[in-house]
């Protein structure tokens, strides 16, 4: 694993670990520059109907895993300091139910302070439940 790879890693763990990212269960999986793969663990607390996984808990899902690859590829010689997401866009596909889910960011352009990525999330069958897209805004001090 290189550094870069370390690194990446490191940050999503962070970004999962966070108290929401630990309330849903969510865990990294694999992590480098541009990619990051993301856990759902499926938990009762985190459905809506039945054994159906909330919209809310995968919304936050591709969240936290479009966050995390913004940040997996920043310039680690000039780290930003703060960041936020500007947009999300978020298209349910098919019910998850009763599973683990998987999200898979990657980022299909990305500039100096503005990264864009799009998700991927996918139950334990590999049917592909949801899928996202998100700007996200890297902040740098002023000098």
């Amino acid at each position: 694993m290189t550094t870069r790879d370390q690194r990446a890693q490191a940050i999503a763990e962070r970004i999962f670990s966070n108290p929401l990212g630990r309330h849903l269960g969510m865990t990294t999986i694999d992590a480098s520059p541009d990619r990051v793969v993301a856990g759902l663990t499926w938990s009762e607390h985190n459905t809506t109907a039945g054994d159906q996984v909330h919209g809310g808990a995968i919304s936050a899902l591709i969240d936290a895993a479009a966050t995390a690859v913004a940040w997996s590829g920043a310039d680690p010689e000039k780290p930003p300091t703060f960041g936020t997401t500007v947009t999300l866009e978020v298209r349910f596909l098919a019910p998850a139910r009763g599973c683990d889910l998987r999200a898979t960011a990657t980022v299909p352009r990305r500039g100096r302070t503005i990264c864009f990525s799009h998700v991927d999330v996918h139950d334990e069958d590999g049917t592909l439940v949801a899928q996202g897209d998100s700007v996200y805004k890297l902040g740098y001090p002023r000098s």
